[in-house]
């Protein structure tokens, strides 16, 4: 049986259901974390289409799912297990901005020291975010064991995973839902139903009725909610924590929404997304929409939307510009993040390694820059 589609405002932002109760700040916060989200996003793309950085991951269009989503948690108790399309929630929980873009120039403050592709996040703080993973799925049990581990200790705490439609074809998706339906882990199963894993489209990826009918085989009630709705978005994720912070079990979440471009860098959507998707999908931009609604409800004053979307692109520019002049990670690193205490052998290796490449002019000067 097919779920019904939860919506609060329609694709010109008009309210057709009730709207959550939630201060004006809420709301500002969310649509600024929104704004930055795409213009993180636009700006990571421009560096890549110009050989700054190597990678990137469009999130536009998705905004509103990952920060109605991350709008629902408690940064001081929750988890997020999330998958590499989810910018926004970083955004929303205040982010450093500078952190995100040594990432994405894997330069010497990078957490991951440029190991790590980027967009593959890992943060601690300001709420825990489990390192992004490339391969689909991988994330969805490691949520079920974080948020098993903080029933067993008697904790309020929940963790929300992540995971786009083509992840529910997933070894872990199935393992991950049939664990937590079983044990009731307080998760929530986040589905980002952008309509295409990579090129493969939805009616090709699963002949249910709709994502949010899978977790009824495992004892999990699924909703459907439209992903470009941020307000149904944090309607449905808010009630699904709320449950799960009750000891009432996990919920799926199926958000509808649209990928208004390529699945990364490396791929052209125009090689299979029909152009007519793509002009109807962008008569449903959820910024759009949720700047329609502030407006007409007094929330957001005249010109201050630009303002805001002005105030995002400079700190882009300007926050990746300090991140591009960083030096490159020292290739010392390899061998200092493995023990606290550095054993001889160990050290040998590393004053071996670093002078084998200093000698041989492959990029890497006397103090073991790393060759990126």
């Amino acid at each position: 049986m097919s779920h019904d589609l939860l919506q609060i405002l329609d694709a010109k932002g008009r309210k057709v259901g009730r709207a959550p109760r939630v201060k004006k700040d809420l709301l500002l916060r969310m649509f600024r974390a929104m704004v930055e989200t795409r213009a993180f996003d636009e700006r990571c793309m421009n560096l890549q289409r110009t050989g700054k950085i190597g990678f990137s991951v469009p999130n536009r269009g998705v905004e509103a799912t990952s920060v109605g989503a991350a709008a629902a948690l408690d940064p001081a108790s929750d988890w997020i297990a999330p998958h590499y399309r989810d910018f926004g929630m970083l955004f929303f929980h205040g982010m450093s901005l500078e952190r995100m873009f040594d990432n994405m120039f894997g330069n010497r403050d990078d957490v991951a020291k440029g190991r790590q592709m980027p967009v593959h996040f890992s943060f601690r703080e300001p709420i825990p975010y489990l390192s992004i993973s490339s391969p689909l799925g991988t994330q969805i049990p490691h949520a079920v064991g974080i948020a098993m581990a903080m029933k067993k200790r008697g904790e309020k705490g929940i963790a929300l995973t992540s995971f786009g439609d083509g992840s529910t074809s997933t070894p872990g998706f199935h393992s991950g839902m049939n664990f937590a339906g079983v044990f009731g882990a307080p998760v929530v199963f986040l589905c980002q139903n952008n309509q295409w894993a990579i090129s493969c489209p939805v009616e090709k990826q699963t002949a249910s009725e709709d994502f949010a009918v899978k977790g009824e085989a495992y004892g999990v009630p699924g909703v459907r909610v439209d992903g470009n709705d941020v307000l149904a978005v944090y309607r449905a994720v808010s009630q699904a924590v709320k449950r799960a912070r009750a000891g009432e079990g996990p919920t799926l979440v199926e958000a509808v929404t649209f990928r208004m471009g390529g699945h990364s860098t490396s791929d052209d959507p125009s090689r299979y997304v029909p152009p007519e998707l793509f002009a109807e999908w962008e008569e449903r931009d959820p910024i759009q929409r949720f700047e329609a609604w502030l407006c007409s409800e007094g929330l957001l004053e005249e010109g201050e939307a630009e303002r805001i979307r002005e105030e995002a692109e400079r700190k882009m520019m300007e926050v990746s510009k300090v991140s591009e002049a960083k030096p490159r990670p020292p290739l010392a690193t390899i061998f200092t993040d493995v023990y606290a205490e550095m054993p001889r052998h160990l050290e040998r290796q590393m004053e071996e390694c670093i002078h084998h490449h200093a000698t041989r002019g492959e990029g890497v000067d006397e103090k073991g820059e790393f060759p990126l």
